[in-house]
């Protein structure tokens, strides 16, 4: 059984479809990444597996539960974590507040998983106290996957985690990306960073206007000719 199964979705803002016949899915431990040209319905397609866009036609099933009509605080509390790609740190806490925040679900001691997410990003215990609005953007994007973490999500979904970072950053979040994958927890990620990102991903979704052109693995869409010359630069 597929861990998550968003399949044929459908829906868009105002009567106007955004995406159509939309499909991803991502096993537990695996890295899913959903590509394509600008425009193409990326976030709008992660907006629709949590809950965040009211789907016409189509499903979502996370492990086995049907969760098409849950709301999206409700899709938190049953395991599903979203980073978007804007404004998703509190610039005026501290990195620890941050991350305390990220556990308002939890009504357990959450002092293991904040130290597990220390671990993840040492930069973060040594700015705990400082606001987060003082933080690079590299940092802030720690702070804001930390944040995520703290739910102890099961599915990760990240938008657009490197936007604005340098190569290096770039590089240096994706190999986290990896580790928390090596943890069992499912992870779906919208990147512009196409190649890189397909490197890292067990499977990869290339939507165009809103529907699946390539679906794949990360290395199969990286060999194939079409894929590269359309959507990778050759």
């Amino acid at each position: 059984m597929t861990f998550l199964s968003a399949l044929h979705m459908t829906g868009g803002y105002g009567g106007a479809d955004i995406i159509q016949d939309c499909s991803i899915t991502v096993e537990k431990g695996e890295i899913a990444v959903v590509v394509g040209p600008n425009g193409a319905g990326k976030s709008t397609a992660m907006r629709a597996v949590f809950g965040m866009l009211d789907l016409r036609e189509g499903s979502v099933v996370l492990d086995g539960r049907d969760i098409t009509l849950m709301a999206p605080q409700q899709r938190v509390a049953i395991g599903m974590g979203f980073v978007p790609q804007n404004r998703n740190i509190f610039v005026t806490l501290t990195v620890q507040e941050n991350l305390e925040m990220g556990a308002y679900i939890r009504n357990d001691d959450i002092s293991e998983t904040m130290e597990q997410v220390f671990a993840l990003f040492p930069i973060l215990r040594e700015r705990r106290d400082q606001p987060a609005g003082e933080l690079s953007g590299g940092q802030r994007q720690q702070v804001a996957v930390g944040r995520a973490l703290m739910t102890k999500p099961k599915l990760l979904m990240l938008d657009e985690p490197t936007a604005g970072v340098s190569p290096i950053v770039m590089d240096d979040l994706f190999d986290k990306i990896l580790e928390i994958a090596k943890t069992g927890i499912a992870i779906l990620m919208v990147e512009q960073n196409a190649r890189q990102a397909l490197e890292i991903a067990d499977h990869g979704f290339v939507l165009v206007q809103g529907r699946n052109r390539f679906s794949d693995t990360g290395q199969a869409l990286l060999a194939d000719p079409e894929v590269r010359r359309s959507f990778l630069g050759g």
